[in-house]
């Protein structure tokens, strides 16, 4: 089982309701089963929202920010822990280095970043961690059919698809990570296609 699980997720306020449910559903989860959240330390959007779910239900928070994003105002004040760094690439490499597992909510293009990030390094073999995308509504299916055409072109291998589960809700997340196959960091001599 895992204790932390680190989340890639939007800040938009401007979403529909259905994903702030879901995000709201996965914190609860997540407390309810005493895993720690580490994600970017965001107060609104689907990052406030997993946090404030975590924290409303009793579980503990990590928040990773850069210290510009304090300064403009964006980072959570209620959080369990609070780690300040100097650039968003050490945030995200604390991020990634720290949680047991991976999870992408929907997002924009950071949340996209932070996932193919999360990807590229798994398939270099840098981490062999579960990596699971939490589609909501489909959400993430124009993606999912980008890295199937990369499969069928070439671009990358068909064990590759082994890198990550998807699921459709919150309640599938847990279950997945479980079931995600061993991923062994010889793999990177096959990292080229």
């Amino acid at each position: 089982m895992i204790h932390t699980l680190t989340v890639y997720a939007a800040s938009s306020t401007q979403i529909k309701e259905r994903y702030f449910d879901a995000a709201q559903r996965m914190g609860k989860i997540l407390a309810e089963n005493n895993i720690r959240l580490v994600y970017g330390a965001g107060k609104v959007g689907l990052m406030g929202a997993i946090a404030d779910a975590v924290l409303s239900a009793g579980g503990e928070v990590t928040g990773v920010i850069p210290q510009f994003m304090i300064d403009q105002g964006w980072c959570h004040n209620g959080l369990t822990e609070l780690v300040v760094t100097q650039t968003m690439h050490e945030r995200k490499a604390y991020i990634c280095d720290k949680g047991d597992a991976m999870l992408a909510l929907p997002g924009g293009i950071g949340t996209f970043e932070e996932l193919t990030e999360c990807l590229t390094w798994k398939q270099l073999g840098l981490h062999t961690k579960p990596v699971v995308i939490l589609s909501t509504d489909g959400y993430y299916d124009d993606l999912l059919r980008c890295l199937d055409r990369m499969v069928e072109e070439h671009f990358m291998r068909n064990l590759h698809k082994d890198m990550y589960r998807v699921v459709s809700t919150p309640e599938e997340v847990l279950p997945a990570i479980m079931s995600c196959p061993a991923w062994d960091t010889s793999i990177r001599k096959q990292a080229q296609v």
